[in-house]
């Protein structure tokens, strides 16, 4: 100790930290891969909430997988993953499950579209807002975001859709997003149905001039 009882300034010493953290991340899903050579542009479906559990023919109920069941033919891979019974879509697994679709499948990773209905909805925003860069299309319907976010989904094509009568997810939250994205600059559209409630989304995957905007997507291009 220095004269006058005062302390010496402590002296800094070099250390380190280091822990190893391992998880698994696993979805079980539905694929369908169309007949002929790909590769294929992937179409990812999440479903809504009342579709989660452990029975993959829940997963049917709606959307692309509903339609699939029924004999539509799409010239997509589609992937249809289960999110387990209480809990939400993780984005993180979500893009874990692109990696392993594209290694599995024959996909173009350049045209990797995603699209999901209520709870997937928000599901596919929040994959949108973590990888962006990966997708070629968003189609999210009655769900919502973190409008913060838009700036870096600008590249992304969206589409977007809603009920004006959805009493379970509010059509604003499909505004504040679509409005954000195009005061950031980005190709964000949306289409409210004025007669609907929460269940936008059976019309709007009967809409054909979706799947041929879907179709067209390829990641990069930004503004078709």
């Amino acid at each position: 100790m220095s004269q006058g009882g005062k302390r010496g300034a402590p002296r800094l010493v070099e250390a380190a930290f280091r822990k190893q953290v391992v998880r698994v991340l696993s979805y079980r899903y539905l694929v369908a891969v169309p007949e002929g050579d790909g590769p294929w542009p992937l179409l990812l479906f999440l479903h809504g909430s009342a579709e989660r559990g452990a029975n993959l023919e829940l997963v049917k109920r709606h959307g692309p997988p509903k339609l699939l069941a029924e004999g539509r033919n799409f010239p997509f891979v589609v992937l249809s993953p289960q999110c387990p019974r209480g809990q939400w879509w993780s984005a993180e697994t979500l893009e874990a499950l692109l990696d392993h679709a594209l290694a599995a499948y024959p996909v173009d990773p350049d045209r990797v579209c995603v699209t999901g209905i209520s709870m997937g909805g928000y599901g596919a925003w929040s994959l949108a807002a973590r990888c962006p860069r990966r997708l070629a299309a968003l189609v999210p319907i009655c769900g919502g975001g973190s409008p913060r976010v838009a700036r870096n989904l600008r590249e992304v094509p969206v589409w977007a859709f809603h009920g004006a009568h959805d009493d379970s997810v509010a059509p604003d939250e499909s505004v504040a997003m679509v409005e954000a994205l195009q005061r950031a600059g980005g190709n964000a559209r949306l289409t409210i149905y004025p007669d609907l409630g929460h269940d936008s989304w059976s019309r709007a995957y009967a809409e054909p001039e979706l799947w041929a905007w879907l179709t067209a997507q390829v990641r990069g291009s930004g503004r078709r």
